[in-house]
């Protein structure tokens, strides 16, 4: 991630209508939404509107797009009862390599980064000990598809591939499937519709029936399967 990257994924305004998702994603990360919490690649808001809910003591959206950024600050002025975050247009060298921060969010980010390695090798430095980086990411490389290649997807991600990532000194707290019926959509692209967009009815219908079947199976399955993965891991060296 460079400063002032322009951002050629298009799925930011339709995601955004995924509001029954962003709760199920909101039940499992909000016991680490605390303290500082600093949202890597925040896109144009709908996540931070959906996450930030004034239990964190300082929210900061970063995002390297400038025109985003421009975008996102007016987004996240409208949620009303709730301190705005700050935005930073720009990369991690923006920021002071200190450790300033009690949980750091890649949401749907991590898969756009070349050097994902050493982008979580710099968070790591800026987490204070006890904190968290929390990820989300497209699950699996066989359900790789047209929809990743549209929005720049440069991998998908499944438990051993992320595990690698984290460098010594951290405690692994979540790592989990999310979405099990979600799975079959993404197939059926995969092998037949092969769209690089879903359509808005298309996301309706995964947002509205499939994530609600998903939160029941997911928990039976205890997060074994599923078309996105999410990781949470606490930092407790000190250095």
């Amino acid at each position: 991630m460079v400063g002032e990257v322009p951002y050629v994924g298009r799925e930011l305004e339709l995601f955004a209508l995924a509001t029954n998702w962003k709760r199920y994603v909101k039940a499992q990360i909000a016991k680490y939404l605390t303290g500082d919490v600093l949202e890597i690649g925040a896109g144009i808001g709908g996540t931070t509107l959906a996450l930030h809910d004034g239990t964190a003591r300082r929210w900061i959206c970063l995002e390297p797009d400038v025109r985003q950024a421009k975008r996102l600050r007016g987004t996240v002025v409208k949620n009303p009862g709730v301190c705005a975050p700050a935005v930073i247009a720009g990369s991690l060298r923006a920021l002071a390599d200190r450790p300033a921060f009690d949980c750091m969010l890649y949401l749907d980010v991590l898969e756009h980064i070349q050097d994902d390695r050493r982008q979580i090798q710099e968070a790591a430095r800026l987490v204070r000990r006890g904190g968290h980086i929390v990820i989300l990411s497209p699950a699996h490389q066989w359900l790789f598809n047209e929809f990743d290649k549209s929005v720049g997807h440069l991998r998908r991600y499944d438990k051993r591939n992320l595990r690698s990532l984290m460098p010594s000194g951290w405690i692994e707290r979540k790592l989990a499937y999310l979405d099990s019926v979600g799975v079959l959509l993404l197939l059926a692209n995969v092998v037949a519709l092969r769209q690089a967009l879903p359509s808005r009815l298309q996301l309706s219908l995964w947002d509205r029936l499939c994530v609600q079947l998903s939160r029941v199976i997911d928990r039976l399955l205890m997060g074994s399967f599923g078309k996105s993965i999410l990781a949470v891991w606490e930092k407790r060296e000190s250095k």
